[in-house]
């Protein structure tokens, strides 16, 4: 007996392989879908969709969507959006109509240099999951852009460039922030970067990953860290259809 229970502790013997055996059966073995039980599953997955979707729903209008407008100082016509935003910070958050807000983004407020910065979405615009619009002084984005996943826009300086005024923990400096726009019918692909000073132009398009150091010109294409342009769009590419 002492015997066996020792070659269970160290792993080895007929017994421990048969364990080993019945233990991967057991977590391989899955509940059979065949002619017979997929009408029944099929069904309870249209009733787990429905219900996941009536809950959310449900969050999204009597929940979610006025603990957000409750921090906006403006919400326009048909606003979308699936989940509650992280708003931090005290400024002014101002959404136009028809925007969409797909998963979970961050509008945060600096209030180091004044107590009303800024933050503003035009009106057809599309703002992806895991976006960060930071402000100080402002970040305004124009009509009908699309911002894709993970975008990180900046309109200062998290820290001083002095190393000893950073341990005495002092706020940067207002020549460190500086507002950000961004035209109309922009596109700013996935984890791009956006920092301050920086102008946009309409029609533009931002590679994803991009770090935007200095203003785009209208219906350019930039890439790369720092972004650079790429091509220039021709007025059929750049033109939005109506």
């Amino acid at each position: 007996m002492m015997k066996l229970l020792l070659a269970l502790r160290r792993g080895e013997g007929p017994l421990w392989g048969a364990l080993k055996n019945l233990a991967r059966r057991l977590l391989c073995f899955h509940l059979p879908v065949n002619r017979v039980s997929r009408p029944l599953f099929a069904g309870l997955y249209t009733a787990h969709v429905t219900v996941r979707e009536l809950v959310r729903w449900m969050l999204r209008f009597f929940y979610y969507e006025p603990l957000l407008r409750s921090q906006c100082c403006a919400v326009g016509e048909g606003f979308q959006m699936e989940t509650l935003p992280d708003v931090s910070g005290s400024g002014r958050l101002r959404i136009g109509r028809q925007v969409r807000l797909s998963g979970v983004s961050t509008f945060s407020f600096s209030n180091r240099l004044g107590e009303h910065p800024l933050i503003v979405i035009g009106d057809g615009t599309f703002i992806g999951h895991g976006c960060a619009l930071h402000a100080a002084s402002s970040v305004t984005i124009g009509r009908h852009c699309l911002i894709a996943a993970g975008v990180w826009i900046y309109d200062f300086d998290g820290h001083p460039y002095d190393a000893a005024a950073r341990r005495r923990k002092e706020p940067f400096p207002a020549t460190n922030c500086e507002p950000v726009t961004i035209g109309n019918d922009v596109w700013i692909g996935a984890r791009a970067t956006i920092l301050r000073g920086v102008t946009i132009g309409d029609r533009a398009i931002v590679g994803s990953g991009a770090v935007v150091t200095r203003d785009v010109p209208p219906d350019t294409v930039v890439g790369g860290n720092p972004a650079r342009p790429v091509r220039t769009l021709s007025r059929a590419d750049s033109t939005p259809a109506h």
